[in-house]
């Protein structure tokens, strides 16, 4: 495998070309990207990509890591959807649960990719993740390689369920003219600067154009805000441990050094503890610290690949087919 490039040579390759294609998945039309390099190779596991919720993110999140993937030599083909309510995805007035978003990439698997992936989550949307790995525990097929967790939840909030009633008064009070209100001030590129600065990047000098042109862009459609409440209603905070313990396939935990929580329960967990909590946890799983805070696919891009592949090489030499 060649050597990643460095972050600072990313500006040159931070996208690479692929069309939208589309599914159907109940009457909603989905979207995805399937990137796959000049040189295919059939054994390559593929790579399904789970992009953050939050103001202006898709898959498009997913677009520097994709580029440094091929450029730095790696073979694996990878998809790349939009989950319900984001990107190029149909974006209905509903509430998304975990196992909405979850059924909607069961169904992608069996009918797109067909065969056993390596999942690659950013952030909370571990807890799609998650889902995704219950509806395979309770057997309707075995279509996850492996899981790499890119700066994971604070190890407090996988455990704890805030109640329904708690969730639907947030939801209920975001999907009103206030909360429409608060979208469209949300959406502006001072907020998106400073939500950056203070919750998401290690480097403010990693905040750049790229990065905040891309939210913008992706949260001009007012209908994106019912995917971003439903993460903020915290429908996703659910106990997740039994999932967890029963998730037998390799496991990766990628943590930033600087890695921070929005949580109240886990302000005072450092970064290595983190890890040595998931790592309790997970029957089958390494882990390890690189440089950059939360959104380490788009702020260490080169480190995070690096230490992907590895991991992917790994299984493709232990599981060849």
């Amino acid at each position: 495998m060649q050597s990643p490039p460095s972050n600072q040579d990313l500006s040159t390759i931070s996208s690479i070309d692929s069309p939208t294609l589309f599914y159907e998945w109940k009457n909603y039309r989905c979207a995805y990207e399937f990137y796959s390099p000049k040189v295919a190779t059939e054994n390559s596991i593929p790579l399904l990509l789970i992009h953050p919720i939050g103001v202006g993110l898709s898959s498009i999140f997913w677009h520097r890591f994709c580029a440094s993937w091929y450029a730095a030599g790696n073979t694996n083909p990878i998809y790349n959807p939009d989950l319900l309510g984001c990107g190029e995805s149909a974006m209905p007035r509903v509430a998304c649960y975990p196992e909405d978003w979850a059924e909607q990439l069961q169904y992608f698997l069996e009918t797109v990719v067909k065969k056993p992936a390596i999942v690659i989550v950013q952030g909370a949307l571990l807890a799609v993740a998650l889902a995704l790995a219950k509806i395979q525990q309770e057997g309707r097929s075995n279509l996850i390689h492996g899981l790499v967790m890119a700066g994971p939840p604070a190890w407090a909030v996988m455990n704890k369920h805030s109640t329904d009633r708690e969730q639907r008064i947030i939801w209920n009070l975001l999907d009103s003219p206030l909360g429409n209100a608060f979208y469209r001030y949300a959406r502006r590129a001072e907020f998106l600067s400073s939500f950056s600065a203070k919750q998401l990047f290690g480097d403010a000098a990693k905040i750049d154009s790229e990065w905040l042109n891309t939210l913008q862009a992706g949260a001009a459609n007012p209908a994106s805000r019912h995917a971003v409440f439903s993460f903020l209603a915290g429908f996703w905070r659910q106990d997740y441990t039994n999932t967890i313990h029963k998730f037998d396939r390799p496991a990766l935990v990628v943590m930033g050094e600087q890695a921070s929580s929005i949580s109240k329960e886990g302000k005072t967990e450092p970064p290595q503890e983190r890890v040595a909590q998931y790592l309790a946890n997970f029957p089958n799983a390494e882990g390890l610290l690189i440089p950059g805070r939360n959104v380490l696919p788009y702020e260490s891009t080169a480190e995070f690949v690096t230490t992907v592949a590895e991991f992917a090489n790994k299984l493709n030499t232990a599981n060849p087919r």
